[in-house]
């Protein structure tokens, strides 16, 4: 009897090949894609027809978009944190799709669950640890696996297919890109080898000439740091993001260049496009700053990168990122109000914040006018400084 085995599946290259691979191992295999945006109902069709034209026992698709936003998303946004300064950790939907592939897997009672991750990137990483983190697993890797026997992993790919009678997916582009709702991730060609991205590499944000000629002010209203409005009206969050997506990549919002210290050690170049995301982040960064305090904004800045760097490097389900996500949520109950932003080419401006809940001491306006004294002043000044006065007056008489 066929042992059951669910597979991540995509519908490209290497996991078409894990399909046939598989069946030949006498597994019966059940394929199953997780939809975390980024992909028409045209493509998500054509990807069930795929699986099954391979030989898939039964294919499923899943929708996780408002997960996405609520597990993934929203505790970025509350963190204010980026990969190295500077990468939203677009890659946070491979733990989604590992937590509903281990469901399937719990629905068809197997422990058998392959994907198609190769041995040369970050994602084999995220997904074998997510999965050893939902109990004990036999994890089949035939990407990985062909590598013992091939350099050309791809041209073997593709040889076995034609060899077995299916088509090779027409999906071998200048770039490799991965798209979800998050933004896009653009990798391959001169990306790679440290040379400047082609006009070709634009995905959601639009080239320098096509910018719009006038800047677009928006508003967006959070309440205890999550979003509740858009210029005045109630949106979900996955419908959001699409939105400051279009309007932000037209001004080509959250485009970089970003050479990753991966969690295999190698240095890892590609273009990242993350309009939504930007607008968020600064939109909210904006509000914190107006409403919490020195310590808090401090304090935070640590937990917040803390909680990114364990999402990139694959430990989501470690408990501490738990943890961490405690301190952030308790962190954002006066993050309440409205933030008027400008977009122009390039650039997210905070202009105006209105929020009950701003710092505005009784005791002064910072560099206008102040209820205290010239001499306690100095007094504050010279008590703040004691410790680097005292240090001074003992070191500098031995020079």
């Amino acid at each position: 009897m066929n042992k059951k085995i669910v597979l991540a599946f995509s519908g490209g290259l290497d996991t078409s090949f894990c399909i046939p691979y598989l069946l030949e191992q006498n597994y019966e295999v059940h394929t199953l894609f997780v939809n975390t945006g980024g992909i028409s109902v045209k493509e998500e069709r054509a990807i069930t027809k795929r699986a099954m034209e391979l030989g898939a026992k039964k294919h499923l698709n899943i929708n996780v978009e408002k997960s996405l936003w609520s597990e993934v998303l929203t505790p970025l946004i509350y963190s204010g944190a980026l990969y190295q300064n500077k990468y939203p950790v677009l890659c946070s939907d491979r733990y989604l799709i590992v937590k509903e592939s281990i469901k399937l897997c719990q629905k068809l009672k197997t422990k058998n669950i392959a994907h198609g991750c190769t041995g040369m990137g970050n994602d084999q990483v995220r997904f074998d640890l997510s999965i050893r983190a939902h109990g004990s697993f036999n994890i089949i890797t035939p990407i990985r696996e062909i590598q013992n026997i091939t350099k050309n992993v791809r041209a073997y790919e593709e040889d076995y297919l034609k060899a077995k009678g299916f088509k090779v997916p027409s999906l071998h582009k200048k770039y490799s890109v991965n798209e979800n709702l998050m933004g896009a991730t653009i990798s391959g060609s001169e990306i790679d080898v440290w040379d400047e991205p082609s006009k070709e590499s634009f995905v959601l944000c639009k080239q320098p000439h096509q910018y719009p000629k006038k800047p677009k002010s928006i508003k967006i209203k959070f309440s205890k740091g999550k979003v509740v409005s858009f210029n005045g009206k109630k949106i979900n969050g996955p419908d959001l993001l699409r939105d400051l997506n279009n309007i932000g990549g037209s001004f080509g919002i959250g485009r970089s260049v970003f050479a990753s210290d991966t969690i295999i050690g190698l240095k890892g170049r590609f273009v990242f496009e993350a309009p939504g995301i930007s607008i968020l982040m600064s939109a909210h960064r904006a509000l914190e700053e107006s409403v919490l305090t020195d310590k808090q904004n401090t304090f935070k800045r640590a937990v917040g990168q803390e909680w990114v760097n364990l999402v990139y490097r694959g430990f989501f389900f470690e408990p501490l990122r738990e943890n961490l996500e405690s301190f952030l949520v308790d962190s954002q109950k006066n993050v309440t109000g409205e933030v008027l932003i400008n977009l122009s080419p390039g650039k997210v401006e905070a202009l105006a914040v209105q929020s009950k809940n701003i710092l505005k001491s009784q005791e002064g306006a910072y560099a206008q006018s102040a209820t205290w004294s010239e001499a306690e002043s100095k007094g504050f000044i010279k008590l703040i400084g004691q410790s680097t006065s005292t240090w001074s007056s003992i070191h500098y008489k031995k020079k």
